[in-house]
């Protein structure tokens, strides 16, 4: 019990704290001042929680290294349980693998969880003082609210409350957000930064599942500065995971196939700058197979009609179209002289005409 009352103590400090800072904002009085120190509860919870964070990071990796020769063992003691613990054991002391230190955040945040539960409903709620906490700003708290809605309020109270319908529809919004945010969480472990071979796959999911009902089902009797304080740890852990999984992935993660993307895609880009590879346009494959394309459709389509007069003489042929042409040119002179004699004279002529081809006259 004495380490849940100085618990109580440190929450009841860190919220007086933040809302003598938040007051010339909101006001003493506003809701938002005292909603808005819970989130400034969280924030140092989780500075104060970092290293332990960076553990639970070295943790994960090193069980996931270890993966090989894990199972390489239980292959090799199949059906001997004690010796299958005493050398799992032995990897653990030579790895430096501790499986509890991923647990350590969640673990070491649930008593913290506990103070400030007790801090909302027997210092806010009852109107008493703990520690920093005078009974006259616990009055002062118990007054103040968002929505409508007192920060100590719960779903399964609602009907003490000034407006019950507000307290219970901002009460279940909190909670599937809670709920949502814990799912979230644990799917982008599990999607982004577990491989495919490691055994806690299973287990993982199953908690991925389990843990937002437990919230769900237990949210209906958190106050409302808890469900604050729950939904906002899990929007950081999931920014603070983001970070991680992007910048520093389990080995053989899809996580890791994306950094070493990315990785290699800056390196080109860097080359392309200082000009050791030409720059590759994106899509000009494509814009010249389609110009391509459209050249030879172009050179397929069928030339129109032209009249006579406007056609040109196919190439070639111009020496023999010159010859012909003066030679019709004269023929059409003797034509025109021949035209301008009388009927009887050009008979006459083809009649000499024949005499000269035959040489004789006709009988």
């Amino acid at each position: 019990m004495f380490l849940i009352e100085w618990l109580e103590m440190a929450v009841a400090w860190v919220l007086v704290a933040f809302h003598a800072l938040l007051s010339p904002i909101f006001g003493a009085e506003s809701g938002w001042s005292w909603a808005l120190s819970i989130v400034g509860l969280v924030i140092v919870i989780r500075i104060l929680l970092i290293p332990l964070f960076v553990k639970q990071i070295k943790a994960q990796r090193n069980m996931q290294l270890i993966q090989p020769r894990i199972k390489e063992m239980q292959k090799k003691y199949a059906g001997d349980r004690e010796k299958q613990s005493a050398e799992m054991m032995k990897i653990y002391r030579e790895t430096g693998t501790n499986p509890l230190a991923s647990c350590l955040p969640i673990l070491l945040q649930a008593p913290i969880f506990f103070a400030l539960f007790r801090v909302l409903q027997y210092g806010i709620a009852a109107q008493q003082g703990i520690g920093a906490l005078t009974p006259e700003l616990a009055t002062q708290a118990h007054d103040a609210s968002i929505f409508g809605v007192p920060i100590y309020a719960t779903f399964a109270n609602a009907d003490e409350t000034p407006l019950p319908t507000n307290t219970m529809f901002l009460c279940v919004v909190l909670i599937i957000t809670m709920s949502a945010t814990t799912f979230l969480t644990q799917r982008q472990l599990i999607v982004k930064n577990t491989a495919k071979d490691n055994p806690m796959v299973k287990q993982q999911k199953i908690l991925m599942y389990v843990f937002p009902v437990i919230f769900a089902v237990g949210g209906f009797n958190f106050p409302i500065g808890v469900l604050i304080y729950w939904t906002t740890t899990n929007l950081w852990s999931m920014g603070q995971q983001f970070y991680v999984i992007r910048n520093n992935p389990q080995p053989g993660t899809p996580a890791a196939t994306a950094l070493e993307a990315r990785k290699n895609a800056k390196v080109q880009r860097k080359a392309i700058k200082r000009g050791e590879i030409p720059a590759l346009v994106p899509g000009a494959e494509d814009a010249a197979l389609s110009s391509d394309k459209g050249a030879t459709t172009q050179n397929r389509q069928q030339p129109k009609r032209q009249p006579k007069s406007k056609r040109q003489p196919k190439p070639g042929a111009g020496s023999s179209s010159s010859t012909n042409g003066k030679s019709s040119s004269t023929n059409g002179s003797n034509g025109s002289q021949s035209s301008s004699k009388p009927k009887n004279q050009r008979s006459g002529s083809k009649k000499t005409g024949n005499q000269g081809k035959g040489g004789k006259k006709p009988n």
